[in-house]
Parts: C-alpha cells; structure tokens; sequence
C-alpha cells in the first residue's frame, strides 16, 4: 500500500463496520420508518422516509436540524415530511423562507404531499400598493396543477393579534405560510433625521433630536449638515448624565414620502417570537453572509419552536462558510466551543477548521546611518476544511442524502467534456493576449486588478473575440503615492461574421442531441456588453434551430410560467446565465445541459448542472461542458473537477 488512499480501499468494509458499532446512526435502515410517513399524499422512497424519521427523531429533543440532499433529491418533500411525522396530526403552523420564485412551486408541493394542509403566501405588509396585485397575507389552492389565489386574506398584524391558541381553534389542520427570501427582507426607505440649532453655542449646527446636544464624530469634531449626505445611517450612543444608562440614538427614520411598509421577517421576529410551531430555510447556503437574507435565518429560529434548514450545497470550499449558519441554528454549540461572534470569531474559526496561509514579505532599506528591515505578513484563507468540521458540528445534526440514494427511480445520469481546439487565428490572437497579460502581471507583482483582467479576458475572448477596446490597468507609483493607468494589451478584434470551432461544435451535438428528441439547455456566464448569449441565439437561429433566451428582467417568480410558454411555442434550445436557474426550477423538459461557460461559483455549477436530473425525469441526462484546450477556460474546468 503507497497511499491512505489505498489503505482505505481496502479496508473500507471494516472500517465501515467499526465506525456504526462506535457512532451508531438515529435511524438505521434496519428501524422502522414512522408510521405517519404512510398517510402523506405522494410515497416516500426508502430513503425519503429514512431521512424523514431520522430527522423527525432528532427534532423531538433538538432545536434545528439540517437536510442536505442533491439537487431533485426531494429536499421539499422530506422536510414537509418531517414536520408531518412531528405534528402527528395536531394542529400546526409552519413558516417557509425560500427563494421568490419558487414560492408558489413550494405552496403547490405543499398541497400534493400533506393532507388537509393550508397554504398563505406571505406577499408583503404595506400600506396602498397596486390593487391588481396581492398584497397581504393570501391563501392559494390548486386548481388544475397550478396554484391560484383563493378570496381569503390575512395580515400578519390580524396574526399577532390573534395568537397561536385562537389560531389553531380556527384552523384545525397544517398551515403553512411561505415568504420570498427576497420579499420578506424589504421594508420602508429611510432618511437622515437631525434638527438644526436655533440658538445658543450650536446655532445653525445640527444636534441630535433626542438630547438637544451637538452630533460628534469619532475625533469628537461637530458634524454639519453636509456630513449628513451620504446614504449612511448614523447614530449615537447616549450615556443619561450621573452616570445613567446608555442608549440607542438613531438619526434616520422612515421616508413618509415614499412606500408605507415594514419587512415581514423584520416584522414576525420583533412580534410573533415562538408563534409558530415550525420553520422551514430553504437554499440555506444563500443565508451564510452577512446580510439581511441571512439574518432571516436567525429570526425564523426565534419565531419557530423547530427550524429545518434545506441546501443542495453546503460548503462553498471555504470552512468559515459554515460559521454564520452555525451561529445562526446552535448558538450554544458554537459558545461552547469557545468561538464569539463576528470577525475575530469567524477568523478563529477558519484557524481552526479550514486552511490559512501565512505570506510574510521582508524588505531591506538602507537608512542614513543604518540598516532596517521591514517586514509585512499576509494570512489569507485557502480551500479546504478539517474532517473535525463534520464530527464536530454536522454528524449529529445533518441528515444527508445523494441522488445515488435513490437512483434505482432515476435515470442514468453522464457528464462529459466537449473539447475543441482553436481556429489558427484565434489560437494565434488569444496566444499574444495572454503573452501580454502575462507580462504585465511580471512587471507589476501583487496586482490584484491584473488578476481579474486575467481570468476575465481570458475566459470571455475565445467566446467573444472582436469588440475589444484598449485594456488598462492601474498601479500604485510610491514616487507620486498615487495610483497610474498603464496600457496592458490591445486586443486583436477577429471578424464577428465567422462561424467559430467551439460554436460549430456546439451546434454540430445540439443537432444530434434534438435529432433524437432532447430539448437542449445552453448556460454561458457573460451577459453584459459582450453578450455570448446574443451571439449563441444568432448562430443557432441560423441553422434552423428554435431557440429562446431566458433574461434576469424575468421575474423571478414568473420564470416557471416562461419555460411553460417556450415549451408551447415549440422551442428547442433555452440560453441563460446558470445563475438564473440554480435553485427550484425543474427543467425535466431538457434532459441535456451544456454549459458554454462555467463562471467561477461551484455552488452555481453545481445547482444549475442538476435542474434536469430530479425525480420524475424519464430520459438519461447528459450534462456537457464545452471548452478551448489550452486556454484559460480548460484550466478552470480543471480547478473546479466537474468531470
């Protein structure tokens, strides 16, 4: 044995056994499954179920849980599942947080897989809005496969003033009330708020509405009303005088003059804590940042007695992706193992179970009458993340599950790499474009805006070779101590009017691929001023193929409806970014996908690789990446280890 590769080969069987007799599963596939899980609508698979009762059983003496399945697994399924085995059928009520275009898609799963359920979309909490429009708190029902907007509606105001007792004499069965992630974080625009002094030592200075008091910034100089014109929030900190209590001094407010309306999420964690019995987060690897969508994910866990979270893809490659997640569902894990929250935190935490690396660089002066040296260090995160990540923090609390669990009910599934070589001129112009930016990058070490040019030019030029300006880049000079434009490369532009190698072999397997009667899915990732959409759409329209691009002005909740109406107006082949229909969408009606470009997200490649092989997809699906060799595009591939 050269390898512990090799070692584990060969004792995988043991290993196996050894690891079930010291950590032995919940729910092993030799225990019954829940006996609720037979009374849903639609029949779990084994798996389904085994993921079902295993998490159902966590939940009964846990707070959150996590289910992190393959795209088309039937992650929707399994937590509706859940909470039906959970409510053993007792009145419920569950918040849904997803993406917004799939909110209806959720109502409608809703509806097919739990009896007597009930279904609200949460549309928005505002005063006025479009009448044509729903607003509110509406309940949908299904009318011939498709959900419609039924009379009733509610707010959640009505909600809170009704509290969960009234509710559930009320309504006796499952309710379930479901929110864009989008839409619940959107409330009121703000404006500063300050009053200017009308006399004494602050006249004509602003002072802070609450104390009277002149506004001061950090090195205690009085600020003025200009200082008040940046789309910043400013507050203050007021201590009472005697050594009182300090407070919170906001100076910005509600902007009357424009929409009446509060964020729902914002709403549901200041107002109904604990109200409902449950909470669902789906995509939760979109709720790891900083942001308001990911505050979502903390509110959902104060306003549910349980939170299941749903992700296709947990990890980015980074181990600090996990950190807010993790603070956000176990928060007392999280202080237990002595990690605080925020930056420092975040950055202990990636120390201890990610990658870092240490860059230190010593430079040598000669000073007047000396020798000094000086020394700068660097520590930047890496890909990567410890084994101890998994036991720690996922094991007990994660149920997972892949498409190879329940592939006896899929069909086979293929992934392949169409490599082209490149036409003499094109090979001859991108050769002296890389030359060129290669040489920049020696001249200039350590810039990081020729980095980007890098990767950027040479991904989009083979797909987009004409329409090329002068590249320019800038440089820190430490004569004059500011930053300089330098020419890096002009472009060769080639003619836009020749059919190039790797589109001919696009169109030449699109061909062969409809020949046999599979719709074809085309993803590329430059959609701006040099749109290789564009170009895509006019070469196979020229061979007689049908084809439609899908658009971010799409709304994102109505591009289900788009696919439904390209497929009734016999379309072919639909281009798009992958970005677009990484998450909810089935595209079971194109059972081949091909990505023209790949980007630089794996989460985004992967999500958007596996919208054709899901659960009720009758046709083998062939997942193709089509690339330059020798080029930058090849090289990306590569990195990312699709194939």
């Amino acid at each position: 044995m050269e390898s512990s590769f090799d070692y584990l080969r060969a004792h995988a069987a043991e290993l196996g056994s050894r690891i079930l007799e010291t950590y032995p599963p919940l729910q092993s596939t030799k225990d019954p499954i829940a006996p609720a899980v037979a009374s849903l609508l639609r029949k779990a698979l084994p798996a389904q179920g085994l993921a079902i009762t295993g998490t159902a059983k966590y939940l009964r003496q846990a707070k959150a849980a996590r289910i992190v399945a393959e795209c088309g697994a039937g992650k929707t399924y399994m937590a509706l599942g859940t909470i039906h085995v959970l409510a053993d059928g007792r009145p419920s009520t569950t918040l849904v947080m997803c993406p917004s275009h799939i909110t209806h898609k959720w109502a409608r799963e809703v509806l097919l897989t739990i009896p007597r359920a009930r279904a609200f979309l949460i549309e928005d909490m505002r005063n006025g809005g479009d009448p044509s429009r729903p607003h509110g708190i509406c309940r949908v029902k299904l009318s011939k496969g498709k959900t419609v907007y039924e009379g009733k509606r509610l707010s959640l105001a009505e909600m809170r003033r009704m509290g969960r007792k009234e509710w559930r004499k009320r309504f006796l069965g499952p309710t379930f009330f479901i929110t864009g992630k989008d839409k619940g974080k959107l409330g009121y625009f703000w404006e500063h708020v300050y009053l200017k002094a009308k006399s004494g030592p602050n006249l004509g200075g602003v002072v802070n509405p609450d104390s009277g008091v002149a506004i001061l910034d950090s090195e205690m100089q009085k600020l003025t009303a200009l200082d008040f014109t940046d789309k910043l929030k400013v507050s203050e900190a007021l201590t009472a005088p005697r050594g009182g209590t300090t407070r919170f001094s906001a100076l910005w407010q509600a902007d009357r003059t424009r929409i009446q309306r509060m964020a729902p999420i914002e709403y549901i964690g200041r107002y109904m804590r604990g109200w409902f019995d449950f909470a669902i987060a789906d995509e939760l690897h979109q709720l790891a940042g900083d942001t308001a969508q990911g505050n979502g994910l903390g509110v959902l866990g104060r306003a549910a007695q349980r939170l299941i979270a749903l992700t296709g893809t947990l990890m980015g490659g980074y181990a600090d992706d996990l950190f807010n997640i993790f603070y956000r569902m176990e928060p007392h894990a999280m202080v237990r193992e002595g990690f605080a929250y925020g930056g420092q935190g975040r950055r202990d935490f990636q120390e201890q179970y990610g990658v870092l690396e240490t860059i230190e660089k010593v430079e040598e002066a000669d000073n007047a009458c000396s020798r000094a040296t000086k020394k700068t260090v660097r520590v930047l995160r890496k890909p990567g993340a410890s084994p101890m990540l998994f036991g720690k923090f996922l094991m007990t609390t994660t149920a997972f599950l892949s498409l190879e669990d329940i592939s006896d009910n899929l069909p086979r599934y293929d992934e392949s790499v169409i490599s082209v070589d490149m036409d003499d001129a094109l090979q001859q112009a991108y050769e002296k474009l890389e030359e060129d930016i290669r040489s920049a990058m020696k001249a200039h070490r350590g810039n990081k805006s020729l980095m980007s040019i890098l990767l950027n030019t040479l991904l989009l030029y083979p797909d987009h070779p004409y329409d090329f300006d002068e590249i320019w880049a800038r440089a820190f000079d430490p004569q004059t101590k500011e930053y300089v434009k330098f020419l890096v490369t002009e472009p060769e532009n080639l003619t836009r009017e020749a059919l190039y190698a790797k589109e001919r072999a696009l169109i030449a397997d699109v061909k062969e691929e409809l020949r046999q009667g599979r719709r074809c899915q085309v993803y590329a990732t430059y959609t701006g001023e040099k749109d290789v959409t564009l170009r895509l759409e006019a070469v196979l329209r020229q061979e007689g193929i049908r084809v439609a691009i899908l658009r971010s002005s799409v709304a994102t909740d109505k591009r289900e409806d788009w696919y439904e109406r390209q497929l009734k107006a016999g379309v072919q082949v639909v281009i798009c970014h992958p970005k677009l229909v990484e998450t909810g969408l089935d595209l079971l009606a194109f059972p081949t996908l091909y990505f023209y470009e790949t980007g630089y997200s794996l989460h985004t490649l992967r999500q958007a690789s596996r919208r054709s092989w899901r659960i009720g997809q009758r046709f083998p699906v062939r997942v193709k990446f089509v690339t330059y060799v020798g080029t930058m595009q090849e090289t990306c591939l590569d990195r990312k280890s699709v194939v």
